[in-house]
């Protein structure tokens, strides 16, 4: 029997080498979802090399990387002095939230009404980049019940990391950031993982690097090492032995 499984790309516009891995595995590896960081420089750049690709399109909200859409002074809870957002790690140490929920929400709008102006229609499915914040969480959920889309909600599954999408329940498989990280394993693992309620998802970050990048990040070599697995024609055989089909989100 044919199973089916979300593999999906995250943190296009993130750099110009991050767009330049995101669209080799578009276009000759095994993507089909794209997650779109619309506030930095190179967006508009890394839409241009997947124009046409046909993939699913998302919204990967950022308040963690670049500059804001909004007025920093109007946001100053995620943002530094210089008008750049906080970085992740500052939220990782915090002890209590402090992202205002009114200033999260001016600027998730303004990216979703970039991304509409930039896509010319709505993100495939819409969520956060990199950052656990109850408030940010809670102001994705304000404007996506605004704009009614669809949301990759936080959920609690019983065996592993997950989120609700359309009813269903994706069962994350997101590893980069460990020891030892093995891309090929993980899609293994989550393609071969069974569920009555939903699907498995994994969730890459492909990309070269480039100094923007080795600055801003502290994700760096597992995400070649996922171009690689993703463009690598022998992880597709072993997909189409396996009968494994991979859907967009659009499928669900």
């Amino acid at each position: 029997m044919e199973r089916k499984v979300i593999v999906r790309a995250d943190d296009l516009g993130y750099s110009d080498a991050v767009n330049v891995g995101i669209a080799r595995t578009v276009h000759n590896g095994l993507i089909n979802n794209v997650g779109v960081m619309v506030n930095m420089p190179t967006t508009m750049s890394g839409l241009a090399m997947i124009k046409d690709a046909g993939v699913c399109l998302g919204l990967h909200t950022v308040i963690s990387a670049g500059r804001p859409l909004t007025n920093p002074k109007l946001i100053p809870s995620i943002t530094n002095p210089d008008g750049t957002f906080r970085h992740s790690s500052d939220y990782r140490a915090a002890i209590h939230d402090f992202v205002d929920l009114n200033e999260v929400v001016l600027e998730i709008e303004a990216q979703y009404q970039k991304f509409v102006a930039l896509v010319g229609r709505q993100p495939d499915y819409f969520e956060g980049h990199a950052v656990v914040s109850d408030n940010f969480v809670k102001g994705l959920e304000i404007v996506g019940e605004r704009h009614h889309l669809n949301l990759l909600r936080f959920a609690a599954g019983p065996d592993s990391p997950s989120v609700l999408f359309k009813g269903k329940v994706l069962h994350v498989f997101m590893e980069s950031m460990g020891k030892n990280y093995n891309p090929y394993e993980t899609l293994k693992r989550a393609a071969l993982a069974q569920y009555n309620d939903g699907y498995a998802m994994m969730a890459c970050h492909p990309g070269y690097l480039d100094d923007y990048l080795l600055q801003h990040s502290s994700l760096t070599v597992p995400r070649t090492q996922e171009v690689a697995m993703l463009t690598d024609p022998q992880m597709q055989e072993w997909l189409e032995r396996q009968q494994i089909k991979l859907i967009k989100y659009s499928e669900v």
